[in-house]
């Protein structure tokens, strides 16, 4: 592409942008939004709920599963919920497992 099919270019995309955003109105917004001096209603957002205190009853946890044993685990909680068990989910299913195991009778070395 010549210079002069540039120029033409660029005059074009000058002559449409003018066409469709007003200067005052992009001025008013930039000026407002960039240019002026944070207030304090910025800098600190409302929120419209107050900050609930976090629960003690329970902490929120990351382990690692081997993934043979995670499809099992999943495929558990899928039959529980085939009977009937609408709130059965990993973390209650573990739960139960937990309560339910007998430190005696756990094999040495797992």
């Amino acid at each position: 592409m010549n210079e002069e099919a540039r120029v033409s270019d660029r005059d074009d995309y000058r002559q449409a942008a003018a066409k469709l955003l007003d200067r005052d109105e992009v001025e008013g917004v930039l000026s407002s939004t960039f240019y002026s001096a944070p207030t304090a209603e910025r800098a600190k957002p409302v929120r419209a709920v107050p900050k609930a205190e976090k629960p003690t009853h329970y902490k929120v946890i990351c382990i690692s599963m081997y993934t043979d044993d995670l499809k099992r685990l999943d495929d558990m909680v899928d039959t529980l919920k085939a009977r009937g068990f609408t709130k059965a989910n990993r973390s209650a299913l573990i739960r139960y497992a937990l309560s339910e195991v007998d430190l005696e009778s756990v094999p040495k070395g797992i």
